[in-house]
């Protein structure tokens, strides 16, 4: 009996250290290994320096505070790489072939004092990549063949204020800043803001004239639709901050729907190929377009272009008439409706008319596929226009429209056939070549400003659209950007809420609406 009570607590005594093993044992097993010393690597308690590495080790003692690597094998210094060992104070990357860093490649070392990049392959460095580094008092980038654009612009602002000693950086490109120390530049060397036009929205119609208007404190734009003969009235959604339709006014045959706003009543010109052109008023009690005048069909045959301007307190519109037996015809405006005040060009077959403003008087310019550009300046004695002058030289010139730089006006001359050129308008008969460009199809050559940025956009019915850009420095357009629209016919600029957008007609595809978005290449 006693010995069995003996035996029975010396198994329970047994049971019970064995239990507790275990559990010291299963503990133990939990803890982290402690970090070794990396392969390629020799350490000490608070120090490590490796060679040839193939890449960052991640098994330093958390106690590392200098941490060396020459030689290694690895080009890129990944996102949080030193995550690890938060005591680091003195990183040294020398003589490696580093050719790129992440940004957040040093993230979580406040208390490193030193950093030496030197003698890599490092072209440029990443935005803020020393954001955080708050104990940072000494960096060395030297060795490093620096290519100093934009993207180097954010180094050379936070040169100019770091209270880090630097040792003394070299551009080693581009080549007009080869061999300057950076911290002898400033942002203002750097001129990184550029634009693009991004796509916005395509529209599934055709389309052929595009123009916007100011109604009742608001935008709109007016799309002529040739082939269903509307004209597609949208408006700005300020909430959706979209385009949705407004209104349409339904016709046959449609190539121009003209919108000009007097003593704040909208009128819309329609003109049409068949079924004569017409004039309607924007009723705002019946909210809906009414029809108000017919334009007479025995000048106005087959109707090209239309142009809308003011002269001495005075409205008019002019309609560029390209049948053989038309007339290109310019209306006034008499208080209650539009009558015809002067035909200027008789059988010429126009396709073209643009107004522009030359030593403060009024001109017009008129394409002819039958003869060059005429110019007719206003008379304030007759009021009206008389023949001018000619553009010589410039055969087969489909369209002409204009754009001022300062006080110079420029002329774009669009053609199918040939270049379309870029002339300037020196006054009276005197004109001089600026540029050519290659246009084979073109029927469309426009000048457009948005926001102190002059373009020339040159639409083709066989390859994508150019957009040029004007350089003032050079004085001429330089190649931008290629749009792919098919067949265009018109573009405009629409800005509305802070934000710019520009219409492409189409006479074939979709037409199409660009974003004009500013680009900081420096970010």
């Amino acid at each position: 009996m006693g010995n069995g009570s003996g035996s029975s607590a010396w198994i329970s005594f047994f049971i019970s250290f064995s239990f507790v093993l275990l559990l010291i044992n299963w503990s133990e097993g939990k803890r982290p290994a402690k970090s070794k010393c990396p392969i390629w690597c020799t350490c000490t308690k608070d120090n490590a320096l490796c060679e040839n590495a193939k890449s960052i080790p991640r098994t330093f003692l958390p106690d590392v505070i200098s941490l060396s690597f020459v030689r290694s094998e690895f080009t890129e210094i990944p996102e949080g790489s030193f995550l690890h060992i938060p005591s680091l104070q003195l990183l040294f990357i020398e003589n490696n072939k580093i050719k790129s860093i992440s940004r957040n490649a040093f993230r979580g070392l406040k208390s490193l004092i030193h950093l030496s990049l030197a003698n890599n392959n490092l072209q440029s460095l990443p935005k803020d990549v020393f954001k955080g580094l708050d104990s940072l008092t000494n960096v060395d980038l030297r060795g490093n063949a620096f290519h100093c654009d934009c993207k180097l612009k954010w180094l050379v602002e936070w040169l100019d204020k770091t209270n880090a000693t630097v040792e003394q950086i070299h551009c080693e490109s581009p080549p007009e800043y080869k061999g300057r120390k950076i911290n002898s530049l400033s942002a203002k060397d750097f001129d990184c803001i550029t634009t693009e036009f991004a796509a916005y929205k395509s529209l599934p119609y055709q389309s052929l004239s595009v123009d916007t208007f100011t109604y009742m404190n608001d935008e709109y734009v007016v799309i002529a639709q040739p082939f269903t003969g509307k004209c597609i009235f949208l408006e700005w959604d300020h909430v959706e901050m979209s385009f949705r339709n407004y209104d349409n006014i339904t016709g046959t045959s449609t190539v121009v729907c003209k919108p000009i706003v007097i003593e704040k009543q909208l009128y819309v010109i329609v003109a049409q190929l068949f079924g004569g052109s017409h004039i309607y008023k924007r009723d705002i009690f019946a909210n809906k377009f009414i029809k108000i005048q017919d334009i007479e069909i025995l000048k106005i045959r087959k109707p090209n272009d239309i142009e809308t301007f003011r002269i001495d307190e005075n409205w008019y519109f002019v309609v560029a008439d390209s049948s053989k037996a038309g007339f290109t015809t310019i209306y006034k405006w008499n208080g209650n409706g539009f009558y015809s005040h002067q035909s200027v060009h008789a059988w010429y077959r126009d396709t073209d008319v643009e107004f522009l403003e030359m030593t403060n008087k009024p001109h017009l310019i008129l394409s002819s596929s039958s003869q060059r550009p005429i110019i007719y300046q206003w008379n304030k004695k007759s009021n009206e226009f008389a023949k001018h002058t000619e553009i010589p030289d410039t055969e087969d010139v489909y369209a002409v429209k204009h754009f001022t730089v300062k006080d110079d006006v420029y002329l774009c001359l669009t053609r199918f056939i040939g270049d379309s050129r870029v002339i300037k308008w020196e006054g009276g008969s005197d004109f001089r070549e600026i540029q050519r460009m290659p246009s084979r199809g073109s029927m469309v050559f426009q000048p457009i400003e948005i926001n102190n940025h002059k373009y020339a956009i040159l639409g083709s019915d066989y390859s994508f659209t150019q957009v040029y850009h004007w350089d003032s420095e050079k004085g001429m357009f330089v190649k931008f950007q290629e749009l792919n629209i098919q067949a265009p016919r018109s573009f405009t600029h629409v800005s509305i809420d802070k934000r710019d957008f520009l219409f492409a007609s189409s006479f074939k595809g979709t037409t199409q609406i660009y974003e004009h978005v500013i680009i900081d290449l420096s970010a």
